[in-house]
């Protein structure tokens, strides 16, 4: 257990470093701008349709119904429009990561900007078609389906942000290789965010934190080899 919070706990003690905290203060303006337009943009795409449909006179049920699908809607796009604005920021992240806690690294130099955007714009379509199996789960089979949802946001931040962070150092393939050698550090590690996703104001932290975090899991190996050696 202290092994999978250690990168976590990490990043957590990284709030004391000046340049950390700029860059937590710019994301979390951007996550929470976010986070609002998906829940008005849902709210008005919800009740736009029910008046096309007059689903609204349903009253107080409809209402209810409403509320817990804009808000299973905010879930669904929120993980990855966190893992996306993560993106804008990972390299100011890392840099302040690795200073602190890896010194020494030679300057980064890993896959092309084309690189980095196809892999966003795969991983983006892969995550899009597996929430939707997951919402046909959920509505076949509620029980089941948050639980399927729940894994497939797991998925998508874990690889998302790993394969992110590592091709700042290695070729795509490379950093696809290095992922699926650790596939599931990272799923429990992407499991761990999106459980902070769940709660209010800490979920607006899961950008910064994530990608602190797969720097944390990315350099690991090194660092153990590193004290194994010392």
């Amino acid at each position: 257990m202290r092994i999978l919070l250690t990168p976590l706990f990490r990043a957590f003690e990284q709030f004391d470093d000046p340049a950390f905290r700029r860059v937590l203060l710019h994301s979390l303006l951007w996550t929470a701008l976010a986070f609002v337009g998906l829940m008005v943009g849902g709210s008005w795409l919800l009740l736009h349709l029910a008046a096309l449909t007059g689903w609204w006179h349903a009253g107080i049920v409809g209402g209810f119904l409403g509320v817990i699908i804009v808000a299973l809607l905010t879930y669904l796009l929120f993980v990855p429009l966190a893992t996306g604005i993560a993106g804008l920021y990972a390299d100011q992240i890392a840099d302040a990561v690795e200073r602190r806690w890896y010194p020494g690294l030679p300057a980064p130099s890993g896959a092309s900007l084309v690189a980095q955007s196809w892999d966003g714009v795969a991983l983006g379509i892969r995550v899009l078609l597996a929430h939707l199996v997951g919402l046909i789960f959920l509505v076949v089979l509620p029980g089941l389906g948050i639980f399927v949802g729940w894994a497939i946001a797991a998925w998508a931040v874990g690889r998302g942000l790993f394969v992110l962070v590592a091709m700042r150092r290695a070729r795509r393939a490379d950093a696809i290789t290095i992922y699926s050698g650790r596939r599931l550090s990272v799923v429990l590690q992407g499991a761990l965010l999106t459980a902070m996703g769940l709660v209010p104001l800490l979920n607006l932290l899961v950008p910064v934190v994530g990608v602190a975090v797969m720097i944390h899991l990315l350099h690991a190996p090194a660092e153990a080899a590193r004290r194994a050696g010392a």
